[in-house]
């Protein structure tokens, strides 16, 4: 079976329409989705080779409405799929038919915006770039920048510990997060950290953060802000083949210089982007570096050169430094639409595996030859710096069978990742695309330790089920659970 093959819908004639009843109650007319037309925007995510019509869409205003949603959910024991806006790219906010999707996008608010502490509290529904469009001119932003920054929002960048372009400098979600507000399974309101680095106690924080909204829904965050740097440029570097782009962004790292960004796109990507953005990027080349350091121009000079002394090795074609401000928000603008640009020509299939950067030319010869194998076309675009690659496998959804033989091209490359010493995700999360995977990376011990988090966290396993666990394994650990604790009633 494929990964996605697995999925077993629930039958809608379980659900009591007293849920219904019980909601309206709760919450005005406007914020429940009933009808057929309604409900079918909420069916899939950015992983689109999946639609699943949710029970009801659920729209809250604010934590209390999560809540008072929550406590009707473990009333009836109706799953509960939480969603931002839909950018997940694993299938993690496919909802299952049976399920209340509580879909956070009424809660947009910016709450506070704390300078002298360099933080910003915000409701989980406020879009990524919002953040930094707050606090632009004062001279600060938020640093984690996904491609979807435009549009996802907080609550599903907490959800997969979402990173971006600006992750090898600034760390991804997780590293800039100091607090949350969070309603459980039950429907009891936790805050976990705060507006301050390191809380005492156990570090919840880092358990939320990263969880896909299986230990409870986020409704606020604070969310740490940085001083926008003096300047910032790009450098773009083309070479003549993979493995020398490769082995050279594997030598600038070794060597000890952390540029604040270096993006790596193939050929059928470079080409994509400039029919699609018209950035300026070389079209003879393989393999293209888009390399960026901040900071006076004095020193992004004197980085370039240490850079282009490096790269010097691997003998790159083309090398040009944006001059000016346009010509680097074009380079970047270009690398923001990539996948946009791809999406133009073909359906595709994105991965997101990490691996140490001294296997990256490896790595890279690798998935092409597995592409081959499945005789499917691939283009590589990723975030070069820390490993963390995406390969967009292009395939015919049109054609029978197609979809099932994309999905386990894209499990070899995941496999391959992990032989490779890395994983299975860096920034996408599990979702459904990769929950039958995860024993390629964990022991059976490994993942029933973690079910067994889950389950302090969601007794009744209510909080977007059927993602992130092997379905056979998650299905028998929890008829063992059941199976102990009436032991221990009896």
């Amino acid at each position: 079976m494929g990964i996605f093959s697995k999925l077993q819908e629930k039958i809608k004639s379980a659900i009591p329409r007293s849920v219904i009843r019980d909601l309206s109650e709760v919450l005005k007319s406007e914020q429940i989705v009933l009808d057929q037309a309604g409900l079918q925007a909420f069916e899939t995510d950015a992983l689109t080779a999946i639609q699943v019509l949710p029970f009801v869409v659920v729209m809250p205003e604010s934590t209390d409405d999560v809540a008072a949603i929550a406590k009707i959910s473990h009333k009836y024991d109706v799953p509960m799929v939480p969603r931002g806006a839909g950018t997940s790219l694993a299938g993690g906010a496919i909802p299952l038919s049976n399920a209340i999707v509580v879909c956070l996008s009424r809660m947009n608010k910016i709450l506070d915006i704390d300078l002298m502490n360099r933080s910003a509290k915000v409701q989980a529904g406020v879009t990524n770039l919002a953040i930094s469009a707050a606090v632009d001119r004062d001279g600060f932003f938020y640093a984690p920048d996904p491609s979807s920054q435009l549009s996802c929002t907080i609550a599903g960048n907490i959800a997969m510990n979402s990173g971006g372009a600006h992750c090898l400098k600034y760390g991804v979600t997780t590293h800039n997060i100091l607090g949350v507000k969070l309603v459980t399974a039950e429907g009891k309101i936790l805050e976990f950290g705060g507006s301050f680095l390191d809380p005492a106690g156990y570090d919840f924080l880092s358990l939320i953060v990263g969880s896909e909204g299986g230990l409870g829904i986020v409704t606020e965050a604070t969310v740490m802000l940085r001083a926008k740097p003096e300047g910032a440029r790009p450098l773009l570097l083309g070479f003549e083949s993979h493995e020398q782009a490769g082995d050279c962004v594997a030598a600038i790292i070794g060597k000890g210089y952390l540029p604040v960004a270096i993006e790596f796109m193939d050929k059928p990507a470079i080409k994509a982007c400039e029919e699609h953005a018209r950035a300026g990027y070389p079209l003879d080349v393989e393999a293209l570096l888009i390399i960026e350091f901040e900071g006076a121009d004095e020193e992004i000079d004197a980085s370039f050169q240490q850079i282009l002394r490096i790269a010097s090795e691997f003998k790159p074609v083309h090398k040009r430094i944006a001059g000016t401000a346009e010509e680097a928000e074009a380079i970047w603008l270009g690398r923001k639409s990539a996948f946009g640009a791809i999406g133009r020509i073909s359906e595709y299939l994105c991965m997101d595996g990490v691996i140490p950067l001294s296997k990256l030319s490896h790595v890279l010869s690798k998935i092409t030859e597995i592409c081959n194998s499945y005789k499917f076309q691939v283009s590589n675009i990723f975030h070069a710096g820390d490993g963390n690659l995406h390969p967009l496998i292009l395939y015919d959804a049109n054609r029978t069978g197609e979809f099932q033989r994309v999905e386990k091209c894209g499990a070899e490359i995941l496999e391959l990742c992990v032989m490779a010493g890395g994983c299975i995700t860096g920034e996408h999360g599990v979702g459904l695309e990769k929950r039958d995977l995860m024993s390629l990376q964990f022991s059976e011990t490994d993942l029933i330790n973690q079910m067994r988090v889950k389950l302090l966290f969601d007794p009744n396993w209510v909080l977007n089920p059927d993602k992130v666990f092997p379905l056979e394994l998650a299905e028998t650990f929890r008829r063992d659970e059941s199976s102990s604790s009436d032991g221990e009633t009896a």
